[in-house]
């Protein structure tokens, strides 16, 4: 068994279901501590959320300075009764490694350290390697990543370049990386009318109508067309509701909220202000409409194409003889804090399974992963 694959096995039987650690940290520490690495566990607090464990871990000094990034953070495993295998056993079975996180995202952790590992054993280099792994991606994302990297620059380091293990490939791998992200912004609306019985309509006023003439609105242009490396930005609407149980009552208010998955055209600020521009294209009387925006830390982003992702891309297509697409698709990340100190490139697993019932991943593609992380700090160093 192949170092990246036992390491695997032992963070994937840490139950580590956001916010807790399950003892996954311990082993990463106790690996790296053991390699010559500098390791801090940092617990982060914030009122209302629960504390936080993460890793920070380095060898070497000054630049250039290339940080791995992850989380060994995951989403619960659902119901248990469905999995086919343990959600956290690690077991190997059909050439395939199963457990909650073997995917999203243990599986990339576990490559990239032992592709450090591996490559620290037959090469010196000439600046720094280090490890930011967070146990907050999968929940609100307060207490991991985003203070890491204050914490972390408050020390003095300085990072050049930053890959993120996260499961990049839809299918196969070699097939995706990332060089940036969507942002997103919820907001909500609410339509007040006026109760009433169906019976007596001139007593009340529907809100209902009100309410399909403001989806209406949001929905009937696109926001945009696009860019060369984004899609266009999406609206979707994911609930309406009027809390009314009778059928013969008018209710007295309609609900609903959308989601915005936005390129780099827009800005939250700007956005925010486009969407209220069309909900009161409506002419609905503003006292009649309450809109509001949740805060968001997800705006959009790209890590321009260059030397960076040519090194990634070499060493992707040189170990699967694939070329990578450059994506910006799918959902957030940490990426999207990281970018605030470093470029930041995103390449791992095949994330078919992520969040899934019996998620799992190939064992030969971890392996896989490994050398392709071994040839991007070989050509990165060199």
């Amino acid at each position: 068994m192949s170092e990246a694959v036992a390491l695997l096995q032992d963070l994937l039987r840490c139950n580590s279901v956001t916010p807790a650690d399950g003892g996954a940290l311990g082993v990463l520490e106790r690996v790296l501590k053991a390699a010559g690495f500098e390791t801090h566990i940092v617990r982060f607090s914030d009122s209302g959320t629960p504390d936080i464990d993460n890793l920070f871990a380095k060898i070497g000094s000054g630049a250039p300075h290339l940080c791995f990034a992850g989380h060994t953070d995951v989403v619960p495993a659902g119901n248990l009764k469905k999995w086919t295998h343990e959600p956290f056993g690690g077991e190997i079975s059909q050439g395939r490694i199963w457990g909650r996180g073997a995917a999203d995202m243990k599986g990339g952790v576990a490559a990239s350290v032992a592709a450090v590992l591996d490559y620290l054993k037959s090469n010196t280099f000439k600046g720094t390697i280090s490890f930011l792994i967070t146990g907050d991606e999968e929940g609100p994302a307060i207490n991991g990543t985003v203070k890491l990297l204050e914490w972390a620059a408050g020390r003095g380091e300085k990072f050049d370049q930053c890959l993120l293990g996260e499961p990049t490939n839809p299918d196969f791998l070699g097939q995706m990386m990332k060089i940036g992200r969507r942002g997103s912004l919820t907001g909500t609306v609410r339509v007040n009318g006026v109760q009433g019985h169906v019976g007596y309509p001139h007593r009340a006023q529907n809100p209902i109508p009100l309410m399909m003439q403001v989806l209406t609105a949001l929905k009937a242009t696109p926001l945009d067309e696009g860019t060369a490396h984004f899609d266009a930005s999406n609206l979707e609407v994911t609930t309406v509701d009027v809390g009314n149980p009778a059928a013969n009552v008018i209710p007295g208010q309609a609900f609903a909220r959308f989601n915005v998955r936005f390129n780099d055209i827009w800005t939250l600020d700007s956005l925010e202000n486009e969407l209220r521009r069309r909900i009161m294209s409506t002419g609905i009387e503003a006292e009649k409409l309450d809109i509001r925006f949740e805060k968001s830390n997800a705006t959009a982003f790209m890590t321009h194409p260059g030397p960076f992702t040519q090194i990634l891309s070499q060493a992707i297509e040189a170990e699967t003889g694939k070329t990578p697409m450059l994506s910006t698709t799918g959902g957030t990340s940490d990426a999207r804090f990281i970018k605030n100190y470093c470029e930041v490139v995103e390449f791992g697993l095949v994330g078919k399974t992520m969040h899934g019932i019996d998620e799992h991943v190939d064992v030969a593609d971890v392996e896989a992963l490994v050398r392709i992380y071994v040839r991007v700090l070989e050509l990165y160093f060199g």
